[in-house]
């Protein structure tokens, strides 16, 4: 699939803004079964300094600065990639799930090394051992990791609602494990939690997800919106990913931007301002086949 994916993010502020600083992640990855093409981040009003490099994960971030009292701000990115399918690995021939929480502490290959600092909590994904009892019936003794792993994300999918309005950016996955509500931030932080009290790797996944209208109905432009699932590593297979939200394999309709520990590694935009109270935000996401 070739798409063209825009996302338009708006800030109307109660009071004038002096100066800003803002972080974003909004330049898709380039994968094995992903290649961005071209993208463009555009900002109104135009920043007086405008920077690109790879955080610590490889993410591409841009950073910019507006210097200038403003009432608002607009950050559009637009870009065009190629996706496709990756051939899943076979889930029950995957080393049991103790053996790869055992070799997790002493490989020393960068690739071991690199999984293994994604096994410990982090800001907004904190291990517990009620998550681990949760999770725990789909781990019985010497099980494959990924066949485990698939089963707990059909679990989290049957046992919680996706509700927009029920929690918000700063809910703690206790919270949602408590209300069972809430949203694909919530479900993926959820599986990453489960998956780390048990000694297992797993790393947050921030991106965008190709939807249709209902039967019957035009597409509403804007109508999409980002999307966020979970990747586990095995040996062998390396990062696998799983899709709670909607309970699935991700394939060529996920576009993956960024990944980390958590959100706050991911977070589309973060700002620093001085000024402005409170403000109105809109986003408006769009995932269009082109070919």
């Amino acid at each position: 699939m070739i798409y063209r994916v825009r996302h338009r993010t708006a800030y109307d502020y109660e009071d004038p803004v002096s100066v800003s600083h803002h972080l974003v992640h909004l330049t898709p990855r380039n994968l094995p079964g992903q290649v961005c093409h071209k993208t463009q981040i555009s900002v109104v009003p135009a920043p007086h300094i405008t920077t690109t490099h790879k955080d610590y994960f490889g993410n591409t971030q841009t950073f910019f600065t507006l210097e200038e009292p403003h009432d608002g701000l607009i950050v559009e990115a637009s870009s065009e990639l190629e996706v496709r399918s990756i051939e899943r690995p076979d889930f029950s021939g995957s080393p049991a799930w103790e053996r790869v929480v055992e070799s997790l502490a002493t490989d020393q290959r960068e690739e071991g090394l690199d999984a293994y600092q994604f096994v410990f909590g982090s800001q907004r994904v904190t291990a517990s051992r009620q998550l681990a009892d949760y999770a725990r019936t789909w781990f019985p003794s010497n099980r494959p990791v990924l066949e485990a792993v698939l089963d707990l994300m059909q679990e989290i999918h049957r046992d919680f609602t996706f509700d927009a309005k029920a929690t918000k950016v700063t809910t703690p996955v206790q919270v949602f494990f408590e209300k069972r509500r809430g949203v694909c931030q919530d479900f993926a932080h959820l599986q990453i939690a489960c998956i780390r009290s048990l000694g297992l790797a797993a790393r947050y996944i921030s991106g965008y997800l190709h939807t249709l209208p209902p039967p019957g109905r035009e597409r509403l432009v804007g109508a999409d919106a980002s999307h966020a699932w979970c990747s586990v590593w095995c040996p062998g297979a390396g990062w696998v990913d799983f899709d709670p939200t909607n309970n699935c394999i991700p394939t060529d309709a996920h576009i993956t931007v960024a990944w980390g520990r958590d959100y706050s590694d991911v977070s589309p935009i973060h700002g620093v301002l001085l000024g402005g109270a409170r403000h109105t935000l809109d986003v408006g996401v769009d995932v269009i086949p082109i070919q």
